[in-house]
């Protein structure tokens, strides 16, 4: 994974990152924002659902689904 462009939905359960920059525009990007998700801020991924879509996250000591196209807004380091 190259770092410098990860975004949150590249991750794995198990694995967590510090969020870089939270993406989108308008309401989507203040939503993710209003559940906490914002620079700095911590975020492991916790599991996946069957199919793969939503993805479980612990974020701020709760647990938050987002599907795939909200988690590629979502840059971060690992």
């Amino acid at each position: 994974m190259n770092d410098d462009k990860t975004t949150l939905d590249q991750l794995t359960p198990g694995q967590s990152a510090k969020v870089k920059k939270v993406g989108g525009q308008g309401a989507v990007r203040r939503r993710l924002m209003d559940m906490g998700i914002t620079s700095g801020v911590q975020i492991a991924v916790l599991k996946a659902s069957p199919l793969g879509d939503p993805v479980e996250y612990l974020v701020r000591g709760y647990h938050l689904s987002l599907r795939k196209a909200e988690a590629q807004m979502i840059e971060v380091s690992l």
